[in-house]
């Protein structure tokens, strides 16, 4: 541009910018935009023991790899003197990067903005990456941090949460969605999370809840703290919300970071495989002598999958909640596994309604992204009683037993011990389409226990009897031997093979390395009506 054009502009009140002061003010906008709501107001946050939004993205993703979309989006309401607290970035930071070298995409409230309240434009911003996840084919996570929808913005900022509802739904069993609560979670927000397919929380500083302690009292006169409403350990142990519990931010990102290696990217591919893995043969030895001799003993399931998998392999889900079932991620020889296991050690391992409905979520997350099943079995059955018949066990039993039929990834089970009644038949038998079925030789495999059995099929011949407790030991033992073993099951192929406890581990191998081209086709429809 000529001198002589430039001092006309000049005469006017045109002002000159040069090209250095544009690119200083995309820095100086950059740098507001990073600061969120302001020194004071993060350091806030740290003195609770809570790192920021975007120190918890730096320590999430890989070194350097965070790229940002929509740093400087605004809000654009003026309602209530909204136009006068305008912050770049509008309480989210959003954007991609990798983990340990695979493509994430995260989305970050920034509670020093707004309490992190969701407007229009905040909703935007997260349903943007959302959209980026879905068409790239790579998890999403949603790093929580918020006191709720922006009232100021009235029914937009609802609608904003609707927009993130519907593309949850949608990305349900297309990509892998992880929801990590490290602040309020309350009203509408928590249900987008209760959408996702794992939640992490943190104790003492995250808590969710649709009502909060205020609007109990009121409502309830019930007098509760927010920790004891919705905190971590709340919905780690009575209702299931939680699967994850951390100490603090740092630890609970490492979790996060740590569980995505488990995962595919998306329902077209599979799970990373590990080139080197680790396992001790020493448990071969110890896993024969895990059981105790009596039946009725109880023993902890967990060593014998520990005794199996690839060494220090196992992520142990929902660990606080249903304790009588256990489920998790597993390696076996380098390749990812869902564990599904009943526990002895807590309620004899009987079904009951929170556990059929722990272990049938996680089966349907496993089939939804190709990750193979292995069941280990040891159930005396389904737990009675009027509160869970009142409380809908029907229904809720048939939640697991649908989730094992529906699914067509490889499936085996291995019985250790008791595999009675209806639960027999529900943890993955033959008959609904497992693949394989391994036995030890102290799996009892029956309609019900031996004495019960006896109490009802000889119940004449005890009653009679000069001795009917002796007579009922008898025939317990008559019933036990006929029975209460793996060999009718075998006999019939309802069990493919019964196996030495030492031998599992190199059967399993074999097995899934056999089963690892398997192709099985559901009939055509809209989708199922699983029993809700």
């Amino acid at each position: 541009m000529n001198k002589v054009y430039l001092c006309q502009l000049s005469k006017i009140g045109f002002k000159i910018v040069s090209a250095m002061d544009k690119n200083q003010e995309l820095l100086n906008r950059r740098e507001a935009s990073k600061l969120g709501g302001g020194k004071v107001r993060i350091d806030k946050q740290h003195s609770q023991g809570k790192l920021n939004a975007r120190e918890r993205i730096t320590l999430l993703l890989d070194e350097g790899t965070f790229q940002e979309i929509g740093m400087f989006v605004e809000h654009r309401s003026t309602y209530f003197g909204l136009e006068k607290t305008i912050f770049p970035g509008d309480g989210v930071v959003t954007g991609y990067g990798t983990i340990h070298g695979r493509l994430v995409y995260v989305f970050s409230q920034d509670f020093t903005v707004l309490g992190g309240s969701l407007s229009e434009t905040h909703a935007q911003k997260i349903c943007t990456v959302m959209d980026l996840a879905m068409k790239n084919g790579a998890p999403m996570i949603g790093l929580n941090d918020s006191g709720g929808a922006r009232i100021q913005e009235g029914v937009v900022s609802l609608a904003g949460y609707a927009d993130i509802f519907y593309r949850n739904t949608r990305a349900s069993g297309v990509i892998p969605q992880i929801s990590v609560i490290m602040g309020p979670c309350a009203g509408g927000a928590v249900y987008s999370p209760a959408l996702t397919d794992f939640v992490f929380m943190v104790e003492d500083t995250s808590y969710m809840f649709v009502t909060g302690p205020n609007v109990v009292k009121t409502v309830t006169h019930e007098e509760v703290t927010s920790e004891d409403l919705g905190g971590a350990k709340t919905h780690a142990e009575k209702s299931g919300v939680n699967h994850f519990t951390a100490g603090n931010d740092v630890e609970c990102l490492k979790k996060v970071r740590d569980l995505i290696t488990y995962m595919p990217q998306n329902v077209n591919q599979l799970a990373p495989e590990l080139s080197t893995f680790e396992f001790n043969p020493a448990k071969l030895n110890n896993i024969k002598s895990i059981l105790p001799a009596n039946s009725n003993l109880p023993y902890d399931i967990r060593k014998v999958v520990d005794c199996v998998i690839d060494d220090n392999s196992f992520r142990e889900v929902q660990e606080d909640y249903a304790k009588n079932i256990v489920v998790g991620f597993a390696r076996l020889a380098g390749k990812t596994l869902g564990i599904v296991a009943n526990q002895p050690a807590s309620m004899a391992g009987v079904l009951d309604i929170e556990a059929s409905r722990k272990s049938a979520r996680f089966v349907r997350f496993c089939d939804s992204f190709n990750i193979p099943l292995l069941v280990f079995e040891d159930v005396p059955g389904f737990l009675p009683g009027t509160d869970q018949e009142w409380k809908g066990i029907i229904t809720h039993g048939a939640k697991l037993l649908y989730a094992f039929c529906e699914a067509t990834v490889p499936r085996i089970t291995v019985i250790t011990r008791k595999a009675y009644g209806g639960a027999f038949d529900v943890m993955n038998s033959k008959n609904i389409g497992a693949d394989m079925n391994f036995a030890w030789p102290t799996a009892e495999i029956a309609v019900m226990g031996a004495k019960g059995a006896a109490e009802i099929i000889f119940k004449k011949e005890i009653s009679e009897a000069a001795d009917p407790a002796a007579k009922l030991l008898e025939k317990e033992l008559e019933y036990a031997e006929k029975f209460a073993n793996p060999y009718r099951a075998a006999e019939r192929g309802i069990v493919d093979d019964v196996i030495l406890p030492e031998e599992t581990r190199n059967k399993l191998i074999a097995a899934f390395k056999m089963l690892e081209n398997k192709a099985e086709v559901l009939p055509l429809k809209k989708h199922g009506n699983i029993p809700l």
